[in-house]
């Protein structure tokens, strides 16, 4: 193979593994959820196992890209791609970090205690995984409109957020037990998990508009205490 070609076949293998990674990421996400609905933790190890796989990768791409770096010395659009990529894999790994905190506020909950749970939670968790679906197909697709879309919704994930924080801080005022206020800050927890994913999900939309179009953009989002 070519110098050109093999580098062209080692930069598509790194987008690959970019979308793996997040693929990966999503089902820890949605075993999350679906651990969230049902108060029920025994999924952890799981999550935590995928978790592991993603950290590997991580560092695999790590070092694959230093190597292309300095191997390769590559044009602009091509470094573009590396540096992104080096970015892009933070994020994606922190996502795996936001889902196993999910995880862990669950197995310091006491569902006996939970008398309801405010509903915008359970619609963090569903907007925050459809954000990360369409930026698995905006990254695909090289599609910047896309991006700038799923960077959008971070503004609605944001809101139903401080409307549980609201209601979350008025009933551990009034809790009654210890396990009660003890569950109530665990659910806490898991909007700001599920918060701070969309941070992550945007931060990604913003890299591929620099990927595609060589100029970082931060999205013009509505949350002044985001730190995406």
């Amino acid at each position: 193979m070519h110098t050109r070609e093999k580098f062209e076949h080692d930069l598509q293998q790194l987008s690959d593994d970019i979308l793996r990674m997040q693929s990966r990421v999503e089902e820890q996400l949605s075993l999350a959820l679906a651990s969230y609905e049902r108060l029920d933790p025994s999924l952890a190890k799981l999550v935590n196992d995928i978790d592991h796989e993603v950290n590997k990768t991580r560092f695999e791409i790590e070092e694959r890209c230093v190597e292309l770096i300095a191997m390769q010395q590559p044009a602009a659009r091509d470094l573009r791609l590396i540096i992104s990529a080096l970015n892009m894999i933070v994020d994606i790994d922190r996502m795996g970090d936001q889902a196993k905190g999910v995880m862990k506020a669950l197995q310091h909950m006491h569902p006996s205690s939970i008398k309801s749970r405010p509903a915008e939670i359970l619609e963090m968790g569903q907007l925050v995984l459809e954000m990360l679906r369409r930026s698995k197909t905006a990254y695909v697709e090289r599609d910047i409109k896309m991006a700038q879309d799923v960077a959008m919704m971070d503004n609605e994930v944001d809101k139903l957020y401080a409307r549980a924080f609201t209601e979350i801080m008025y009933r551990m005022a009034g809790a009654s037990s210890p396990d009660e206020v003890e569950s109530e800050y665990e659910l806490l927890r898991i909007a700001r998990e599920f918060e701070r994913f969309g941070d992550l999900v945007t931060n990604l939309a913003e890299r591929l508009i620099f990927l595609v179009t060589g100029t970082m953009q931060e999205i013009n989002v509505d949350d002044p205490t985001s730190e995406g």
